[in-house]
């Protein structure tokens, strides 16, 4: 049966849409449709922290539930230091606006480490520091407290789309070597989907790309195959579904 996947994305982001494209490429009956809303910085200012108000969201859910599609996410990671309640309850908001079940990068991601009970999470990120510190708190708020972390110091969202992959990797194989048994790259914007199934039988850890873990819980929720995807990593081979 045709599964259509709802994503609600960042103005300012150049790698989701590509990724999620390119893993869904070999899959049969599975498409996903893309809704933007503005985002041009990460900071905790009020005027970066504002971009993420419900009610510049809500509308780009409105538009995706126009096609039909069987689950939404929001393909972002801002409730990491925004706090999770605000995913829970966009949520809630998008399936009573739409009657379609949602999800976020960020609800995914904390779902793809306790499926996998990961104990020793390392997160990997473009952010800066007081992003990356506040992330830690809502993710041990949450729960799961890093373990460890690598970040990259930028605010500017484009750029993050620019970051090399072989950065991405090099911090991945920091906090590996510091003793994570999974990673979390956490950032939609960030070009790390293409390495996780390479790293994961290179260091033998989990890698959890938030791109490619949206599309997991997405599909999932939506009530698609997930283990059609089984190449591109892990998450997509070994984790229960969670509907």
């Amino acid at each position: 049966m045709r599964k259509r996947l709802g994503m609600i994305t960042p103005s300012s982001n150049s790698v989701l849409e590509p990724v999620t494209s390119a893993v869904l490429a070999g899959t049969s009956g599975v498409t996903a449709h893309f809704s933007r809303f503005r985002v041009t910085e990460i900071a905790l200012d009020a005027a970066a922290l504002s971009q993420f108000d419900a009610s510049v969201m809500l509308p780009a859910a409105d538009l995706l539930a126009d096609a039909k599609v069987d689950a939404i996410a929001w393909n972002g990671t801002s409730a990491s230091w925004l706090g999770i309640q605000r995913d829970m309850s966009l949520c809630e908001a998008i399936k009573a606006r739409t009657g379609v079940p949602a999800t976020t990068s960020t609800l995914a991601c904390i779902d793809a480490a306790r499926a996998l009970q990961a104990r020793r999470i390392g997160l990997v990120s473009p952010y800066t520091d007081d992003v990356q510190r506040r992330i830690g708190h809502v993710w041990a708020e949450a729960g799961i407290a890093p373990h460890t972390e690598r970040h990259l110091g930028l605010r500017d969202n484009f750029s993050f789309g620019e970051v090399e992959p072989r950065v991405i990797a090099g911090m991945i194989h920091a906090v590996a070597a510091e003793g994570a048994d999974a990673v979390v790259i956490l950032c939609t914007n960030l070009d790390g989907a293409g390495l996780a199934a390479s790293l994961e039988r290179e260091l033998d850890i989990a890698v959890l790309d938030s791109v490619a873990v949206t599309l997991w819980r997405t599909l999932s929720l939506a009530g698609g195959d997930i283990n059609t995807l089984s190449e591109w990593g892990r998450i997509f081979r070994t984790a229960p579904v969670i509907r």
